[in-house]
């Protein structure tokens, strides 16, 4: 059985491997095993047609390469791996800060959920769009931005790369083309920036438009998929680099802090650069067996993502029907509903995440109050993606880096609650508790 498996499970310390064999047929690569199925319509399929890496003695679960430095049978071909002449496409590695074969496993899934030539993972969702940016940007450049951004990341353009790097960004409604023509000068301009969905707010970019604009003048498109794996495939719909907080959806347990960066090959082998690259000298290494753990995920993200959805979907029109002021894509008085409908991956919904406008901070951790201490039906807390039901006040957490004028026009509210929504206990017993706790207000 091991002998039949062999030839599509290269091995680190192979003989072949060892005696510099540069011509290893099927194995050529980052981006060749992820893009099997980056053609593939559904993220699914694409997903299950990529290459499954077995173990080194035949389990179904691929090895785990924990080491952090790989030995070399001919003191030559260390020389040659560090003038670039071989690498990771033929199997050859140097050191885990730059490619390890585990990670790049988890990659090769990310490129085929995302439908990029290639991808790369990273120790957390913020050093990979920090890694991008400062790949793409130099000093004294330029960034449009959408104003409506997480916390974090609007603290990153606002404050961080201005006083550390001379990299400045301009803030736009991303949903006024005019504004995002105007505000990105050809020459200057290196990056257009924006969330597929935004946090907290859940406007929907109209990434194809975006992408048509910025390609227009020279610009690279970079999109935050976080909010909407598998609901939305921004590649797809023109965008040239798509970044991901893994933490959330993705890994469903929020128990890792993880990241990723797919796009070109030739994007990824430049971050990966010895000499130039951001994810190489910056150092966001992701752990091997973080890696291990997160690819054991991604094969039912897919089944994950539609039930988040679904019950988002139906909570969202049951609170509707309550009175209160619901966001939701989804739903069909949302602003950007049907750009949403024609952009989004048949059968996966419109995401799991829902945001209610209390319009008061006092109102909204009321109601969260009785729906965590009262009935059970969610948890306060930051982050997204869990199988229960999380929830917080955006204004006073994940958007407090924004500073109030900044806060009203990004349209958050200070009573705006962002609502994550799980998929433990039964849809009737989870409602029941909404319910519940709206009426004890």
């Amino acid at each position: 059985m091991v002998h039949i498996l062999k030839p599509q499970q290269p091995l680190a310390l192979s003989g072949n491997k060892r005696n510099d064999r540069e011509d290893d047929d099927g194995d050529a690569m980052v981006t060749k095993k992820s893009s099997l199925g980056a053609s593939e319509a559904d993220p699914a399929a694409a997903l299950a047609s990529i290459r499954h890496e077995f173990g080194e003695h035949g389990g179904v679960n691929m090895s785990i390469e924990a080491s952090a430095t790989f030995t070399v049978m001919e003191p030559e071909t260390m020389g040659r791996m560090f003038a670039g002449e071989l690498g990771p496409d033929n199997d050859f590695f140097v050191y885990s800060r730059h490619f390890n074969p585990t990670v790049l496993n988890l990659s090769r899934q990310m490129a085929a959920l995302e439908g990029t030539q290639a991808a790369y993972c990273t120790s957390s969702g913020m050093s990979a769009i920090s890694s991008v940016l400062l790949q793409l940007c130099s000093s004294g450049g330029h960034v449009v931005a959408s104003k409506t951004l997480y916390g974090g990341t609007h603290a990153l353009l606002t404050h961080f790369l201005p006083r550390t790097c001379n990299i400045t960004t301009s803030f736009v409604d991303i949903t006024d083309h005019g504004a995002v023509a105007d505000a990105m000068v050809e020459g200057k301009t290196q990056v257009l920036y924006f969330e597929s969905m935004a946090n907290p707010t859940l406007t929907v970019a109209d990434i194809p438009e975006l992408s048509l604009m910025a390609h227009g003048k020279g610009v690279t498109v970079v999109v935050d998929n976080t909010f909407a794996p598998m609901v939305l495939s921004p590649a797809k719909l023109g965008a040239d680099v798509v970044v991901h907080s893994i933490s959330k959806f993705i890994s469903g347990g929020a128990d890792i802090i993880a990241g990723a960066v797919c796009g070109s090959e030739k994007l990824v082998k430049g971050m990966m650069d010895l000499r130039g690259g951001s994810l190489m000298l910056l150092g966001p290494t992701m752990n091997a067996k973080v890696a291990f753990e997160l690819s054991e995920r991604i094969p039912h993200l897919a089944l994950r993502m539609k039930e988040h959805s679904r019950r988002a979907q139906v909570y969202a029109e049951k609170m509707r029907e309550l009175g209160l002021k619901v966001i939701y894509p989804g739903l069909e008085d949302h602003p950007q509903h049907k750009l949403a409908r024609g952009m989004v991956n048949k059968g996966y919904g419109y995401g799991g995440l829902l945001s209610i406008d209390m319009e008061t901070e006092e109102k909204a951790n009321k109601l969260m109050t009785y729906l965590q201490n009262a009935t059970q039906f969610g948890l306060m807390a930051v982050s997204l993606g869990y199988y229960e039901t999380l929830m917080s006040c955006s204004g006073s957490s994940t958007s407090s880096e924004l500073d109030p004028s900044q806060k009203a026009a990004a349209g958050i509210s200070p009573g705006l609650i962002r609502m994550s929504v799980g998929y433990v206990g039964t849809l009737e017993q989870k409602w029941s508790q909404f319910e519940k706790a709206f009426l004890r207000m």
